[in-house]
Order: structure tokens, then sequence, then C-alpha cells
């Protein structure tokens, strides 16, 4: 009995030790999956399907795997009105020599896989110099004033895992985690939870909650991945360089901006469009930046600050209402101040010459009141319109005053009612978007068909009124940073068929890929036209998943035609 006692213990005793030698490595699998950067990119299943339609499943897994992992550089661009690559390059090799850092890999990987649409076939080659330096110059011509900088990752991290003894850890919100994966901190509102006893100087793993589908149908969190948190010096080579991804230098290039013209940029923040369009003028012209955001408007004051540049002019401006509505009369009134008399001048925009370049004015000195009577007595029967007495009175009172908190460097902005139709000689319109070509993006399930074509709606409004500014023999850019065909291809075909007055014109330099042919019809019957034949190589599509490396981008160049046969 007692034999058969010890037997049943043995049997009992086998048993426990297995299913906790499962335990162990089931938790050890676990901890593996948790502890590792391998995500997989959720989407909606009809926006899924539409992608796919797009770009071919194979294609499509390519695009969603690359949009989980930040380019394998950064770009920077160098600021040629204070510096040069070479001396960015040899200031950036220090500071990377004083911090210690190496980079363990050697070669950034070019290779790619044969997708749908390739990029042009001397890409490889245009981008060798990546290969060889951390720190190098970009080979492409015209953009030599770019720098790349090189990373590295994902690396397998050794947590030093135990059952019994988990790593600390910090848990952040999924946007806070796209942003460390793009070189910013852990910032404190990202913060969501953390393991208890976390102290100063303690090595923690950093995990994401990201969405994952629920029961009900909706979105539940779930933690994904880890790193380390490690924190690098900031705010080197102040006004000398900017960060900026290569499809968005780009697309200031295509702009093609010339000395002494007029340009606007119609959703202009964060300002780096802008301030790219102003150095390739040289900061010889005039770049308006408008958005409807006032604390945005203030970043790109801020930002043509920093790097010097003067040429830029700032308005809080909805896009949608771009176009300054007259009543039925094309003038436009300024005011100026003279300062070599104190006087105030009111320039109207429709002035015309005098002669010798002299155009049409009103000078206001200490008698301002009775001048400003006079000439709007006179005035009348022509309907012109000029400044209120208030106006003048205000303008005479800052003037006496100084300059106040609202007019000084981070006070308030300037309200515009619009501009006059073709106004500029160059408009850029990146218009707002889904953003489904920015990298890192760890979820994506929160975009539909509805909420896609409702961009898309909202953007060809918006390029509505961009096509009213720019004047006859001018150029049009329209860009986006998004894969979605409806916000791209779908906006180039809309523009093309409404005004018979534009065409696509060469972008210079000509770096992403082609653009898609044809057309997609939804469950509702609708259909959605792309690019036709021949038209696609006059745009450029930047895929994320192409040799490149960069994020997902759309470049379109229109070039304006006569208006008169309207």
């Amino acid at each position: 009995m007692k034999k058969k006692g010890r037997g049943l213990f043995a049997a009992f005793r086998q048993i426990f030790v297995t299913l906790r030698n499962t335990s162990f490595q089931t938790k050890m699998s676990e901890a593996s999956e948790r502890y590792c950067y391998n995500p997989i990119l959720r989407w909606n299943p009809q926006v899924e399907d539409y992608f796919i339609s797009a770009y071919g499943s194979s294609h499509f897994a390519q695009i969603s795997k690359a949009l989980t992992r930040p380019s394998c550089y950064s770009c920077i661009r160098v600021n040629t009105l204070k510096s040069t690559s070479d001396a960015v390059i040899e200031k950036l090799g220090e500071i990377m020599r004083k911090l210690g850092s190496q980079n363990d890999v050697k070669d950034i990987n070019l290779k790619e896989t044969k997708a749908s649409n390739d990029i042009d076939s001397d890409m490889a080659e245009k981008q060798s110099s990546l290969q060889h330096e951390t720190i190098s110059k970009c080979q492409i011509p015209c953009l030599e004033y770019v720098v790349f900088v090189k990373g590295s990752g994902p690396h397998a991290i050794d947590y030093g895992y135990l059952p019994d003894k988990p790593p600390k850890e910090v848990l952040v919100s999924r946007k806070c985690a796209e942003a460390v994966l793009r070189g910013a901190q852990v910032y404190v509102p990202g913060v969501m939870a953390c393991s208890s006893h976390v102290e100063e100087g303690d090595l923690v793993a950093v995990s994401v909650a990201v969405e994952q589908p629920s029961p009900d149908g909706g979105w539940g969190l779930g933690i994904t991945r880890g790193t380390v948190l490690q924190g690098l010096p900031t705010d080197v080579l102040e006004g000398e360089i900017f960060l900026q991804n290569l499809p968005s230098i780009v697309a200031a290039h295509a702009l093609d901006p010339q000395k002494g013209e007029r340009i606007l940029d119609m959703c202009a923040a964060p300002g780096g469009k802008t301030t790219a369009i102003a150095i390739l003028m040289k900061d010889e012209g005039e770049v308006i930046a408008a958005d409807r955001s006032h604390n945005k408007v203030m970043d790109i004051q801020k930002l043509a600050a920093e790097l010097g540049l003067t040429c830029i002019t700032t308005y809080k401006l909805d896009a949608l209402k771009a176009v300054r509505k007259t009543n039925g009369s094309s003038d436009m009134t300024t005011l100026c101040y003279n300062k070599d008399n104190n006087d105030v001048v009111i320039q109207r925009s429709d002035s015309k010459p005098l002669g010798n370049g002299v155009t049409s004015t009103t000078i206001l000195g200490s008698n301002a009141d009775t001048t400003c009577k006079e000439n709007v007595s006179n005035e009348k029967a022509n309907e012109r319109t000029y400044a209120s007495k208030a106006d003048i009175r205000k303008t005479m009172r800052r003037m006496r005053n100084g300059p106040g908190r609202n007019q000084s460097l981070g006070g308030r902005v300037e309200n515009s009612k619009g501009f006059l139709p073709d106004s500029f000689d160059r408009v850029l319109l990146d218009a707002p978007c889904s953003a489904l070509g920015l990298r890192p993006r760890l979820f994506a399930g929160e975009e539909t068909i509805e909420t896609l074509r409702n961009h898309a709606k909202y953007q060809r409004r918006m390029f509505d009124q961009a096509v009213q500014l720019v004047r006859p023999g001018g150029v049009l850019v329209y860009s986006t940073c998004t894969i979605n065909p409806g916000e791209n291809e779908a906006l180039v075909r809309y523009a093309l068929d409404t005004y018979k007055f534009l065409s696509l014109a060469p972008q210079h330099p000509r770096i992403g890929g082609a653009g898609l042919v044809g057309s997609c019809e939804f469950a509702d019957g609708y259909v959605e036209e792309w690019l036709r034949a021949g038209e696609e190589e006059l745009v450029q599509r930047f895929d994320p998943s192409s040799p490149l490396d960069t994020i997902g981008f759309f470049i379109a160049k229109f070039a304006v035609g006569s208006k008169d046969d309207l």
C-alpha cells in the first residue's frame, strides 16, 4: 500500500513538473511575443479590400509592413542661406563623436521586392552614398543640400525576463509610441501606466497599447512591443538645419519657385515647405503662408525667424475661404506706414501704375481725418474703398506708442479675408489628408471607406479655391502624405476633367514612382476614376516599401493655361 502511494505521489509530481515547465515555456513564449517589435497593421476590412484592389495583395502587404517601421535614415534639409552640407556634416560628425555614437549597421538595404509600379531604375545608384557613411550628402542632382543620417533597428533586446521577475515597464499610448519611433522622447501626457516601484535610473521596457478588435465590434487595447528608454541631446545647429521628409523637400522643388515671385502656401503649417520654398528663392520675393490655426501660424513665424527668412508673410486663413469675396469689386485696400515722414499710406491692390513704377496711393499725415473725408467723398462716385477713420486712428496710435504685445513676435497673428483671383505666380496646396502614408504607423483601423471619400471631397473644395488664385501661365502643385488613390490620382482626374486650362507638367527632380492608372467601383455603384494611360509618369508617388524607404507621399504639378475660354 505504501509502495502504491509512493508511485501515485511520483506520478502527481511528474505531472506537476510537466505543467510547471509547460507554464514556464508558455510564459517565456508570451514574453518573447510581448517584448519584441513585430507589429501587424490593422485596417478596416473594406478599406483593406479597396487598397488590395489598387495595389494587389502582395504589394499592399509590403506597404503595410513598411508603414509599421520608421525610415532607416533621417533626412536633414540644410539652410543654404546660413550653412553648407559639408559644414553641417562636419558638425554632426563632431557631435556624434563626442557622444560616442556608433552605428552597428554597415549598409542600408536598398533591395526592392518587385512591385506593380517601379521607381526610377537608377534610384539605387543615386542613393548609393547611403550605403557607406553614417552621415552623407544626398547625391541626387539639385538635392545636394540634403543630408542623410542613418539609423538602425529594430534590435532584439534582452530584458533578462523571468516568469517570477518581469522587467519594469512603462505603458504609453499609440501616438506617443509612434513619436518615439520617429526619434522623440517619451512625453508625460503619453504615459498611461507603469510598473510599481519605478525609480530614477531604472532600466525599463516601454510598451505601447495598440487598438485591437473587441467583441462588440469596436477597438480595444493591447500591449505589443517594448524598447529601452534612452535620451540624446537636442537643439543642435539651430537655424542651420531642418528635419524634413525627403518627399516634402521634393514637393517644394516641384513648385520650382523663382526669385521675385509671389507664392502662396495654402496649408502651410508647420512651415517646412514654406521655408524650403523661401530658401530656394534665396529669400527674394514674397511667400504667403496661410493656415486656419492661430497657434500653427505662430509656429510658422517662429520657424521663419529661426532660419533667418524675411520674405515670408503669415496669415490666419481657412483654405476653403482663400479666394477673397469682393461683392462685385476686385479692389483691396492695404494700410502701410511710411517711416520717412510718419504718414499712413493707403494703397489699393488694383492701383494702376502712373509711370516709373509709381502706383496710385493716398497719403495721410497729421491732417489724416480731413484728408480721409475728402478722399472718401471725392471717390465715392467711383465706388472706391478706403480705410475707415477707426482703422486710421488705430494705426496712427500704434505708430505713436511703438510696438506692443500684439505687434511683437509671439503675439497675435493677422487674419486674412482671402486673396484676389489670379494674384499668385505659384500655389502649393499640401492638403490635409488621411495621412495614411506617415510612418511608423501602428494602427489604421479608424479610417473607413466613408471617411476616405470625405477627405477627397474636402480636398476638391480646397483645390477649387487654389486653382482660382494662380495666374494664367503659373504653376499649381498638389501634394498629400497618404497612400489613398482617392485623395491622389482621383483628385488629379477631377482637376483635369473640371478645369480644361490645367495640364500635368513634368517634375524635377523626379525620384518617385508612377501613379496608378484605372478606376475602382465601390459597393454603392460609385466609380472612382484615377489616371489615364500616359499620365502616370507625370506624377510622383512615393511608396513606403520602395528602395527610397520614405513615407507614403504624392505630388502632382499642374501648368495653368489661359482661363479666357471658360
